[in-house]
């Protein structure tokens, strides 16, 4: 593999990954945030917490990946 092709890799694994533990934190942080209310909704006590952590780890992968890609777009558009 191409060294170029080595460090994009990277660059994206990277960014996704660290889209991934901030989104999981984010999410359980939530929905823990939400059980400590003053006022509970029936909607956070119909939430499951994991779902809620695997929903903002999903979102944070697609954030990673998304920001790493439009880095890669500017800096080839920079050469």
């Amino acid at each position: 593999m191409a060294r170029k092709t080595q460090r994009l890799l990277l660059l994206i694994i990277s960014c996704s990954m660290t889209g991934v533990i901030l989104g999981g934190t984010a999410g359980w942080a939530e929905s823990n945030l939400c059980l400590g209310d003053s006022k509970v909704t029936s909607e956070c006590l119909t939430q499951d917490p994991t779902q809620k952590t695997i929903q903002g780890m999903s979102t944070g992968l697609v954030a990673g990946a998304g920001a790493a890609f439009g880095a890669v777009w500017q800096l080839r558009h920079e050469d």
